[in-house]
């Protein structure tokens, strides 16, 4: 009797679909599409690109802009600029944004097919079983991996975003810093040398017998305390630069070779509003949109968690049969696992309260960027007028006192050490002020930050997105 051949053409079509989607699946694995739509994102937000470096094209080129940068001074935009280029902590942030974009092509991925084979004889017959098997329910929820894997993607750019933003940032303040250090510290110097001179005087006029032993010690205390005050601007000096060099990533030669200008910005025409402050704030700040996202993602996986709570295995198996006579036998078969114990409520409660933890987590991050955003302009603010004050009020006439008391020195109404002593207090005065011009510069700085990436969190950060892979739901 002829044998009926079961038909591979159902097969051969599944088969092939499996096949294209398979390659349809082969999403890039390469991080360079995530990484133009970080530079938009970090540009639309006012900051810098980023540079990738992979390869040695890639080091050559960064080594390039370094060597660029550093032929001259190196001002607030060029800071930031080497930061995005050579910092390491950027490179690796990059990094992590090339380990979730190949999250999502493995999350298109169909599962590798089981085959299996087996030989069973009994007395004189022998029989041999192959099987080809394949995760239908792996298939089927390819395209939830893969938005939940999508969403990964994006809640890593946006942390990756604001990583970059306030490493920026801190560039941007060890620039602040090691400018106005190395600006206090020649002003400084300068005091010291006239200090130096007033007290070589007191001590010519004390020996001359013009001068009492008293008077000479108040000269001598004073060129004492500037010689030390010195040495602590020189430390404070090296060590804001020393800073600044961590920040942009340099050593060796390209570390000797930083050159900062000699003095800060002036202040601005006018302070900014905070109701300016405000609306960057909500829409570029990072840790609020990056809650957002975390929220949608944890909702999006709660609905899967709850759809595949039954059904946790699915699978399909092409058989043939065949014995030591000849014979062949082909079918397939179809296995479901039954939820006869596990009935998949201890995952959805597992999701909901992870959910719940998350929508905590953001609210807690909304309040404390209100707050830090309230705090940093009260701040700039504060700053602001400080330095407009000793600008426009204290240093002029501190200038006009000087002025006139060398006019009375001229006439010989006043004698030197008493134009000393008025130059000393005006020494205070623009020490004050470049003190106060720091504070703003760097207020602006901490500003900028509570309107992008925020202070990094007290506590822990948003829940991480909840494991949705059916794969993974019922072993």
């Amino acid at each position: 009797m002829k044998r009926k051949a079961f038909s591979l053409h159902p097969f051969k079509r599944a088969g092939l679909a499996l096949a294209i989607a398979g390659l349809a699946g082969c999403a890039a694995s390469n991080p360079d599409s995530a990484i133009d739509e970080l530079n938009q994102r970090l540009v639309a937000h006012g900051g810098q690109p980023v540079r990738y470096v992979r390869s040695p094209a890639d080091e050559q080129a960064r080594a390039d802009i370094v060597r660029q940068r550093l032929s001259q001074p190196v001002d607030m935009a060029g800071a930031v600029e080497l930061a995005m280029v050579n910092n390491r902590s950027v490179q690796s942030s990059l990094a992590e944004l090339g380990v979730s974009q190949a999250e999502l092509a493995q999350a298109t991925r169909i599962e590798n097919p089981a085959f299996s084979f087996a030989r069973v004889t009994s007395g004189d017959a022998v029989e041999y079983e192959r099987a080809f098997k394949i995760d239908i329910l792996g298939v089927l929820f390819i395209p939830w991996r893969q938005e939940i894997a999508s969403r990964q993607l994006e809640r890593t750019k946006l942390q990756a975003a604001g990583d970059i933003a306030r490493i920026a940032l801190e560039a941007r303040k060890a620039w602040i810093n090691a400018v106005a250090a190395g600006q206090a510290a020649r002003y400084l110097a300068d005091v010291n040398e006239a200090a130096e001179a007033s007290a070589l005087l007191a001590k010519r006029m004390l020996e001359a017998g013009n001068f009492s032993r008293l008077a000479h010690a108040r000269e001598q205390v004073y060129y004492a305390d500037a010689t030390a005050q010195l040495a602590h601007a020189r430390q404070a000096a090296v060590e804001a630069r020393e800073r600044l060099i961590r920040l942009l990533g340099l050593s060796g030669q390209d570390a000797q070779r930083l050159t900062l200008p000699a003095r800060l910005p002036d202040l601005p025409a006018s302070p900014r509003d905070f109701a300016d402050s405000v609306q960057q704030a909500a829409s570029r700040r990072h840790d609020l949109q990056r809650a957002k996202f975390e929220l949608d993602g944890l909702s999006r996986s709660l609905g899967l968690t709850r759809t595949t709570r039954f059904i946790n295995a699915l699978e399909t198996s092409y058989l043939r049969n065949s014995d030591k006579e000849g014979h062949r036998a082909r079918g397939y078969e179809l296995e479901l696992r039954i939820p006869l114990f596990d009935w998949g409520d201890a995952k959805v409660a597992r999701a909901e309260a992870v959910y719940l933890s998350a929508v905590n987590k953001a609210a807690e991050i909304g309040i404390h960027a209100e707050s830090e955003l309230r705090g940093s302009y009260h701040g700039y603010r504060t700053h602001y007028d400080l330095a407009k004050h000793y600008r426009d009020q204290v240093v002029p006439l501190r200038k006009t006192i000087a002025e006139e008391n060398l006019l009375r020195y001229n006439g010989m109404l006043i004698g030197v050490f008493e134009l000393l002593a008025d130059a000393r207090e005006q020494v205070g005065s623009v020490n004050a002020y470049l003190e106060a011009l720091r504070a703003f510069w760097e207020a602006d700085a901490n500003l900028a930050m509570a309107e992008t990436a925020g202070s990094p969190p007290e506590s822990g950060g948003t829940a991480t997105a909840i494991s949705s892979a059916p794969a993974s739901a019922g072993h």
